[in-house]
């Protein structure tokens, strides 16, 4: 496969990942609440391995073409981020010390993996991003090996930058425990805007 397209599919998917959201809120939520950071973000990747899976497959394409079956997953996937901010309002809880945060570390993962598996707009940015820079003339790679490729190239930029804001959430904020319960509460309330826009769209 070309390093061209590679090199601007990953100047592009850097920007897009770098613009807060969903998964942004989530990975500082567990930070500052001294969550696994890292078991979170996998918990993200499984997601998106999910989504990278149902692209190389030709589902995703099937799935954006139905517009019941999106609407359901749209619906489903804010209802969980509702969910979850309402918990994360009601209990913005400062950053425990030592391991206190280690014991719900199943728990984050498997609350990673389903915000990011049932959010629609990572289906659509691997519907709409992801295609402009697959390479369909000439000699290359079969498509689904180029999708696999840019799908994990995009899993890698999601793991680098959500590992770094988790991360720096915690460490700059483990000693300001109103700053940390401010940044729960803005976290909080990203994921009910976020989940209140989504159940808008497609109301509309």
């Amino acid at each position: 496969m070309d390093t061209g397209p590679l090199i601007s599919f990953l100047a592009v998917d850097l920007l897009l990942v770098c613009v807060p959201g969903a998964d942004w809120a989530y990975v500082i939520a567990a930070g500052v609440r001294g969550r696994s950071v890292t078991r979170a973000v996998a918990g993200l990747m499984t997601g998106y391995a999910l989504h990278t899976a149902l692209a190389v497959a030709g589902l995703a394409v099937l799935v954006a073409g139905s517009p019941a079956l999106l609407t359901a997953l749209t619906a489903a996937g804010a209802g969980y981020l509702i969910r979850l901010a309402w918990s994360v309002l009601r209990r913005p809880a400062a950053v425990p010390t030592g391991d206190a945060g280690e014991a719900a570390a199943p728990e984050g993962f498997w609350r990673g993996a389903a915000i990011s598996g049932l959010n629609p707009k990572a289906l659509l940015l691997y519907l709409s991003v992801l295609p402009q820079f697959l390479v369909t003339r000439g000699d290359h790679p079969p498509i689904a090996l180029q999708t696999a490729v840019l799908g994990a190239l995009h899993m890698a930029c999601c793991t680098a930058v959500y590992l770094t804001v988790g991360t720096l959430a915690r460490r700059l904020l483990a000693a300001r425990p109103r700053a940390a319960r401010a940044v729960t509460h803005t976290s909080g309330a990203a994921m009910l805007g976020i989940g209140a826009l989504l159940l808008a769209q497609h109301a509309l």
